[in-house]
């Protein structure tokens, strides 16, 4: 009886366990971050179907390793994400964890570093803000970062700002398949480019303001036409701050190692244009400070004439007022004062001096 109830037993488990190793797996859950703008592997200049990240970079990869070159590379475009989503990318692109840091936090100088095989890049970008009526509190530039992380077979780039977007590059590229021939360093040097050009056409918009300002310097200067010219000059500065650094960086990025020389010869050219922007923004700040020190020795200037025709108005008054207060206290004896012509000949002197203080005023420019 116990026998027979011992197999029992025995027999019930195995077609349990049988069972339950006949049920599915289930399928692995791809975690993509829910910052990210586009992302997108290009084989042969096209773009491959949509995967997830982890299984593109893997396609990417064996393609390149099949054909021995590095023109197939994996794009991922984030936009102000947070810290657990750069880091899964990390983890997935193998990135350092200082450009991770300074990925999440923004706020960053422009810059180009090197960690192991790949670079970081900081660029600073700016845009132009009009404005139907300027305040004291009105933006004219506002600023923005783009950072770039670039392998050998991917690139990652990590937008803080609303303004100039990656959209209009990458749908540039997408339609030139040549262009994406060139990898991971032609996408870079499509981004710097780009941000580049966004810098020529700030500066030029701001040279024209300045020249509008300037044809009104030696006009009637406010004191609202000065804070127009103090705001103007402190968004130059803001823009100066944010093209001035990035020229050294990207000079020296030709040298790298990870740029590939073909394509040297392009960056050397975003050098160039960055240089002339350069150029015109420290003439632009140069000219917006003389603008300023005219605009306020002219305020000066006007304020000494105003002073110098209040202070011969005044002059011209003080005569009548004081022979006025002289024949108006009440003495019993003064001259004149019982003489026929003595009121007459009192206004003749009034209005003698008053003339001849007039014309010297006159003569001197005061009035």
């Amino acid at each position: 009886m116990r026998s027979s109830t011992l197999f029992r037993r025995i027999n019930r488990h195995p077609v349990q366990v049988h069972a339950a190793r006949q049920l599915p797996k289930p399928e692995p859950v791809v975690r993509v971050p829910a910052s990210i703008v586009e992302y997108g592997a290009y084989i042969d200049g096209k773009k491959a179907d949509p995967v997830g990240i982890p299984e593109s970079l893997r396609l990417v990869r064996e393609h390149n390793a099949v054909s021995g070159d590095s023109s197939a590379f994996l794009w991922v475009g984030l936009h102000e994400p947070e810290a657990p989503e750069v880091e899964w990318l990390a983890e997935v692109f193998g990135l350092h964890p200082l450009a991770v840091e300074d990925a999440v936090k923004a706020h960053q100088r422009p810059k180009v570093e090197r960690y192991g095989d790949s670079l970081f890049m900081v660029l600073k970008t700016i845009a132009y803000l009009d404005h139907d009526e300027l305040t004291a509190s009105s933006e004219i530039i506002a600023t923005g970062e783009i950072m770039v992380f670039l392998g050998a077979d991917f690139v990652v780039t990590v937008r803080h700002g609303e303004h100039c977007p990656l959209t209009e590059v990458r749908e540039r590229l997408e339609d030139r398949p040549e262009l994406m021939l060139r990898g991971a360093a032609g996408v870079l040097h499509a981004i710097a480019d780009h941000v580049v050009d966004r810098y020529l056409q700030v500066a030029d918009l701001m040279q024209l303001e300045l020249e509008e300002v300037e044809a009104t310097v030696f006009a009637d200067v406010s004191s609202r036409d000065i804070n127009r010219i103090y705001q103007l000059k402190r968004e130059m500065l803001e823009l100066k701050r944010a093209v001035t650094p990035l020229q050294s960086p990207l000079s020296a990025l030709p040298q790298r190692r990870v740029i590939p020389s073909e394509m040297r010869e392009y960056f050397r050219d975003v050098g160039d244009h960055l240089s002339r922007v350069c150029e015109q923004v420290e003439s632009s700040n140069e000219l917006c400070s003389s603008i300023l020190q005219a605009a306020l020795a002219r305020s000066n200037a006007l304020a000494n004439e105003d002073m110098r025709k209040i202070s011969s108005w005044v002059a011209i008054l003080a005569v009548p007022t004081m022979i006025a207060g002289i024949y108006g206290m009440n003495f019993d004896f003064m001259p004149e004062t019982k003489q026929v012509w003595g009121y007459p000949a009192v206004l003749a002197v009034m209005i003698t001096a008053c003339l001849l203080l007039h014309r010297g005023f006159r003569r001197n420019g005061w009035l």
